[in-house]
């Protein structure tokens, strides 16, 4: 996998998937941009990637803050040029019964989950129009979409299956542009946010028919198809990579 000249933007690279989205693409060769709230995190894994031999910078910034997005775009560009791959993966999860949660809460869910992508895909994608170039958006959802058992995360779901529609009417819109949109939508990983979960409910590995848990180093070979030239004819899929955990 070569993904030399190609400019990558990672959101929500800081820890978890995103960190291991940003080292893999960087290993294939791609230049990357990682993007967040924790600067000095982010500032960690930059040096990180760029030690094992890649290309990495940071930006910090916070994707629910949509009305900033085209200023930290021009900021990103400023770093290795225009973004031909964008991985939107930051998010956050509610852990709270609906009934429950005040209106800040439903407000950061929706505008980190949904607003901040959307509005992130649209601006990436609008420069890669106006530069006559094709590019790959991966948005990451979750199997959350799909399956909901009552595990006080009904907006995380909720707003998880509006990123595979987004992902579905973005594919349509900008196939004629070449920018191929598809979504990776992750079972329970070994991730932070994972690790927040267990700690409120517990383990959920037992009940799976493997009894594990994923390893962010499983998504590698989805996330590189994703971007890749393979995947040429492939757009507006969401990506199911879940080890049998939902059931069907």
């Amino acid at each position: 996998m070569d993904l030399s000249g190609e400019v990558a933007l990672v959101t929500g690279a800081s820890s978890g998937l995103g960190r291991r989205f940003a080292a893999v693409l960087a290993s294939a060769g791609a230049r990357v941009v990682i993007g967040g709230r924790r600067d000095e995190r982010l500032k960690e894994v930059a040096a990180e990637i760029t030690a094992a031999g890649g290309q990495c910078e940071a930006v910090a910034f916070d994707v629910s803050d949509a009305r900033r997005l085209p200023e930290v775009m021009d900021q990103v560009e400023a770093v290795f040029g225009l973004v031909t791959v964008l991985v939107n993966n930051a998010g956050i999860n509610d852990a709270m019964r609906p009934h429950k949660m005040p209106l800040e809460l439903i407000d950061a869910v929706i505008d980190t989950n949904v607003r901040g992508p959307f509005v992130l895909c649209c601006e990436v994608a609008r420069r890669l129009i106006a530069a006559r170039r094709g590019g790959r958006i991966v948005n990451i959802s979750s199997m959350g979409a799909f399956d909901y058992h009552g595990n006080a995360a009904a907006l995380y779901s909720t707003t998880k299956a509006a990123v595979n529609r987004m992902t579905e009417t973005l594919a349509v819109e900008w196939a004629r542009h070449d920018i191929n949109v598809n979504a990776i939508a992750p079972g329970a990983f070994a991730t932070e946010m994972m690790d927040g979960m267990i700690a409120r409910v517990g383990d959920p590995s037992g009940a799976f028919p493997r009894k594990r848990l994923g390893d962010p180093a499983q998504l590698d070979s989805s996330l590189l198809y994703l971007v890749s030239p393979g995947s040429e004819f492939v757009t507006g899929t969401v990506l199911k990579v879940d080890d049998g955990q939902m059931g069907r």
